[in-house]
Formats: structure tokens, C-alpha cells, sequence
């Protein structure tokens, strides 16, 4: 094959992902495109997203069909230099064999479960480097919010993304619902699994856990990356909150999961419907409903950490979306006395998502 011949494949986002669904086509053949261009939206069984360019040139083929499924590593389009005759890539499609597929990667059990204190925790890991990262989700997220983060950083780190208490697949329940508490799930999740110190990931009530476990534990965080995160002000969009826990309809939920997102188009049908799922499970209400009333009590974020984050001494990047409408791109600004602080433009609350590129970057820079 001419090395000026790139190819555009079906990503695989996480380890776990097998097939993903073409939504749309972002631009069309004989387009000049340049890396990171975004090409085409595609739909996972977890989240929508867009396949960027990875290589310069001309979009010279289209091969992939809107709302049409294909697996992971399917050739979906051709990208190569105006100066390429037709007649090779002619000859490149006439002779193309898709890779096939590893056989660790055909079953690919990444969850796990652990019992705490507090009660049975699931958690998903990912690589074997070195270093230690543990990823930890906000509000009514669960472990696979970071599935563009630990699938992308899986080559350099020890990767853990578990689900806290009362979210995803982990116990419903508090021995207390409050930063402090779900700080002392970190750490005991860390003895359980022999982790002696950590760089934490935290994004919004995840980055203030984040901060609470290296308050109350300095020597066992390494850094901490948070994203979006809640802990350096007053501020909360309560109403998100409340709409989040009171609404049990996808008409009802889809306008409050879109104020996560700056493109609202990221929010997919599977999405929603994984979040009702998870919603209607025994006791989910309630255990949202006594963490929020917590952690926001009164509208308001209960706990201002800059202060005595700031006396520990711990690395930290505050990345956030220009345009979070549920923390204000202000409280990471708050934090530049002591952090590293990255605004991200035309970006919401999920920047980790949003933006996963420059997320993992940022990531993999605090933590080496």
C-alpha cells in the first residue's frame, strides 16, 4: 500500500466496545481535511461521539453507510494526497483485508467487584504501567463516563474507574453521603486492592472527592486531575440536579442530560436509556436524592476545599469547559494560586469526553 494512502477505521473506545453505528457524515468526498477534523459521528452502545482525522489530505473515498452498524476496525473511508490517481486506490480497495479481529480482544471482561465497608463496589481495569490512576466519576455518572480517557491511556498506567456508592453497579447505600465519606471509599478501595499511593482523575463531585481523599491523606496522592470539578466554590445549577434525580422518561431526561454537553448531539438513545435503567433500580432515587442533599444542601456546594487543598502541596490541573453549564468555568479559574488550570472553548461540563484528546494529554502530563 502507498504510504499516502490513510485510512479511516471504526475506533474502539474502550476495551469492551465491539461495533459502533455511523450517524453522520461531517464531511464528504474531495473535502481537504486536517488532523483533528472531525469526519463522521458515530453512536456506541455508551456514547456518541466523532471520529477525528488522524492524517492530512483529501477525503478521496466514503465507504461507510449512514445508520449502518459496522465492528470496530472497519474500514469506513479514505483519506490520501490530491496527487494520488484514482486507479491506487482503486487497486488498494481491490486488494484491502480487514485486520482481524485479536483473540484477547474478541472477549474482553474488564468489571470486576470488590467488597468494602461500605459495601460491594464494582470497578473496570485497564494496563499495567508503572504509575497508578484512578478515575473518579460525578453526580449520577458511573466508571464508564472515562471509557475515552482509560481506553486511550491504557498503554502508559495502572488504570482503576470504579463506581462510587449509590451510582452504576456498586452498592446503593452510604455509610456516609458526603465528600468525607465517599473519600474514606477511596482509600479503602485503595487498601483492598494494595494500592499504596495514587494519582487521582476526578470529574466535578469526582474531582472534589479527589481533593477530600489527598486532604485527608496527603501521602497517598500523587497528583489530582479534575475536570469541571466542584469543591472550589459555592456554585451548583440545582435545578440540573433535581431534574436529573426527579425525571424517570426519556422526554423528561434528555433536556437535562443536553446541559452536560456543548454539541447536545453527543447525547445518544443509548444514553438515556442506560441512565433510565440504572435510575429505576431499587433504591437510586433515594441514594441520589440523600448524596445531593448533602454534597448541595440548600442549592449550594457544601464544602469550599481551596484552602485546604492548597496547604497539602499536591500537583493539580483544573481543566474545564468554557461553557460547563452546571459549574462555573470560574471555580477552576479560582484555583491558578495553586494549580495548573486549562479552559477548554466550546466545551461543557463533560470535557473528558468532549474533548478526550487534550483531556488524556493533560492527564498523562500530571501524572508522569
Amino acid at each position: 500500500m502507498s504510504d499516502t494512502i490513510k485510512q479511516v477505521v471504526m475506533p474502539k473506545w474502550g476495551l469492551s466496545m465491539k461495533e459502533g453505528k455511523i450517524t453522520k457524515w461531517l464531511v464528504s468526498e474531495g473535502a481537504t481535511v486536517s488532523v483533528g477534523d472531525e469526519l463522521t459521528e458515530v453512536e456506541t452502545e455508551k456514547i456518541a461521539s466523532a471520529v477525528e482525522a488522524t492524517d492530512a489530505g483529501v477525503v478521496r473515498r466514503i465507504l461507510g453507510e449512514v445508520d449502518t452498524i459496522y465492528p470496530v476496525k472497519t474500514l469506513l473511508a479514505i483519506i490520501a494526497d490530491a496527487s494520488v490517481p484514482d486507479s491506487e486506490i482503486d487497486a488498494f480497495l481491490a486488494s484491502y483485508v480487514p485486520p482481524a479481529v485479536e483473540e484477547d480482544e474478541e472477549v474482553v471482561d474488564i468489571y470486576s467487584t470488590v467488597t468494602l465497608p461500605v459495601g460491594e463496589i464494582r470497578y473496570a481495569k485497564y494496563g499495567s504501567g508503572d504509575k497508578t490512576l484512578i478515575f473518579i466519576h460525578g453526580f449520577g455518572g458511573d466508571c464508564d463516563n472515562w471509557l475515552f480517557n482509560t481506553s486511550g491511556l491504557a498503554d502508559q498506567f495502572s488504570i482503576y474507574a470504579l463506581d462510587l456508592p449509590g451510582h452504576g453497579r456498586s452498592v446503593k447505600g452510604f455509610n456516609d453521603a458526603s465528600l468525607s465519606g465517599m473519600a474514606d471509599v477511596i482509600l479503602s478501595f485503595m487498601d483492598a486492592l494494595s494500592i499504596d499511593s495514587a494519582n487521582l482523575i476526578g470529574h466535578s463531585m469526582g474531582g472534589a472527592i479527589s481533593m477530600k481523599t489527598a486532604i485527608k491523606a496527603p501521602k497517598r496522592v500523587k497528583s489530582v486531575t479534575a475536570f469541571g470539578t466542584a469543591g472550589l466554590g459555592a456554585d451548583i445549577n440545582i435545578d440540573y440536579i433535581n431534574g436529573f434525580i426527579g425525571s424517570d422518561s426519556r422526554r423528561e431526561i434528555k433536556p437535562f442530560l443536553e446541559e452536560l454537553f456543548f454539541d447536545a448531539g453527543l447525547v445518544s438513545r443509548q444514553m438515556i436509556d442506560d441512565i433510565l435503567k440504572y435510575k429505576r433500580l431499587d433504591h437510586v432515587p433515594e441514594s441520589l436524592r440523600e448524596l445531593a442533599d448533602t454534597v448541595f444542601k440548600g442549592g449550594k456546594q457544601s464544602e469550599n476545599l481551596i484552602d485546604a487543598f492548597k496547604a497539602t502541596g499536591i500537583p493539580m490541573t483544573a481543566i474545564h469547559g468554557a461553557d460547563d453549564k452546571i459549574i462555573p468555568a470560574a471555580h477552576s479559574e479560582a484555583a491558578k494560586s495553586f494549580a495548573k488550570v486549562e479552559i477548554l472553548a466550546g466545551t461543557g461540563h463533560m470535557a473528558q469526553m468532549e474533548k478526550s484528546k487534550e483531556a488524556n494529554a493533560l492527564i498523562a502530563a500530571q501524572a508522569k
